[in-house]
Order: structure tokens, then C-alpha cells, then sequence
């Protein structure tokens, strides 16, 4: 079978035009090996030629073509859904203790600033007496004291005035609820005045009280010139 299509499909290249008058033309082609291209319903017409159909040709050597433009952006969609809640915030710090500050929104101001007006000597706990600042009233100057409100890290610091002029010296510490937490010497050395000062930093509780209190000398006081001075603040609260 294949041996009879070999020798047939070659008969057929040639065309038949006219042929005898009145005839109909058929007309056939050899395409490549074998493949025909032909009228299937009889219409062409004498003197007319069947064409070859040739496949649309594509490009295979895998070269990146362009893309087309991009067109504009579609409408927003609708509102999504509203998030899962967030995580809950770390714990605040526990509030003040009792006779303290009550539990607040803001970190409460506390500070205090006073000079020195009279004369003192011996062992006493010194009251600076001329206050300039008292932010909260917690510096009480009849007595000398600061008493912490709200427990926390402050800051104090003094500066006091020796009244010389006898050879002696003089001592001032800083006390925390009657112990030291600072002192300060001044020497005569045959000087009429010399300065003692110090600072620190403490960790209080409520109700504890700071003052600075002699350990032997004399202070001069200074009427309103605040030669000797006292003061502290809160730094944080815990």
C-alpha cells in the first residue's frame, strides 16, 4: 500500500487546464512529501489555480518579547475586616504606700531648694530656713527635714559655710533616717571661711526623712544670702 501511494501521489503534480471545452478543471498540487492542498467542492473555475496554504510563522529561538502596556489600576476593593485586638501592655509599677502619693496618670513633681539664715554650731541638724522652691511641701524647714512622699531615686545635694577664725574645724553630714549617706569637712588652717559640700544619690521609701546635721564646727548663716544650702529632687519614681 504505501509502495502504490509513492508512485501515485507524483502523477498528480501537474495541473489540468482547459482540457477538452466544456470540461471542469481540477487542480492539484504536491505539498512537501505528501501533502495536498485541493478544492474539496469543485469551485474553482478554469484558468484558476488552487494556492498553497503556508502556516503562520513563529518565532523558536526563545528571544523575550515586549509586553503589552499595562493598563490602568482597577477600583479599590472593599474594607476588609477589622485586625485580632493587640497584645495587652507590660504591668505598670505598683503605686505608693500609705500617706503617699495617690495612683496618678503622671509622674507626680517633687523638689525642694533652701538657703541657710542663721548661725549654727555643735551637733545640730540644720534647718535651711530660707526656702526659694518646695515643689509638693515635702521640705519641712522648721526642722530641717525632707520627707519622702512616694518612694523612688532622688537626688540631694549641700553646701555649707564654715565660721572659722579659732583654729577649730567643722563636719556636716548628710543622714538618711539618722545614719550617713555623706559627709563634708572644712578646715580652719587659719582661714576665717571654708566650704563643706557633698551630694548623693538614695533610694527612699515613703516616710523616709533626709537632713544634714553637724558633727562638730560652726556654720555661718548669712541672713538671706544663702552662703550654706540645701536641696533634692525625684529623679524616678519606682
Amino acid at each position: 500500500m504505501v509502495l502504490v501511494l509513492l508512485v501515485a501521489i507524483p502523477l498528480l503534480v501537474h495541473t489540468t487546464k482547459g482540457g477538452s471545452t466544456g470540461s471542469t478543471g481540477s487542480h492539484y498540487e504536491k505539498l512537501g512529501s505528501c501533502r495536498m492542498v485541493c478544492d474539496p467542492y469543485g469551485t474553482s473555475q478554469t484558468g484558476q489555480e488552487l494556492t498553497a496554504v503556508s502556516p503562520s510563522t513563529q518565532d523558536y529561538s526563545g528571544r523575550k518579547t515586549k509586553t503589552g502596556l499595562r493598563g490602568p489600576p482597577g477600583p479599590p476593593g472593599a474594607r476588609g475586616p477589622p485586625g485580632d485586638p493587640g497584645k495587652p501592655g507590660p504591668q505598670g509599677p505598683p503605686g505608693p504606700g500609705p500617706g503617699g502619693y495617690a495612683p496618678s496618670l503622671y509622674t507626680p513633681k517633687i523638689a525642694f531648694y533652701a538657703g541657710l539664715r542663721k548661725q549654727h554650731e555643735g551637733n545640730e541638724v540644720l534647718k535651711f530656713d530660707d526656702v526659694v522652691t518646695n515643689v509638693g511641701n515635702y521640705y519641712e524647714p522648721s526642722t530641717g527635714k525632707f520627707t519622702c512622699p512616694l518612694h523612688g531615686i532622688y537626688y540631694f545635694t549641700y553646701h555649707v559655710l564654715m565660721r572659722g577664725g579659732d583654729g577649730t574645724s567643722m563636719w556636716a553630714d548628710l543622714k538618711k533616717n539618722g545614719q550617713v549617706r555623706a559627709s563634708a569637712i572644712a578646715q580652719d588652717a587659719d582661714q576665717n571661711y571654708d566650704y563643706a559640700s557633698n551630694s548623693v544619690i538614695l533610694h527612699l521609701d515613703v516616710g523616709d526623712e533626709v537632713c544634714v546635721q553637724l558633727d562638730g564646727g560652726k556654720v555661718h548663716g548669712g541672713n538671706t544670702n544663702k552662703y550654706s544650702t540645701f536641696s533634692g529632687f525625684l529623679i524616678y519614681p519606682d
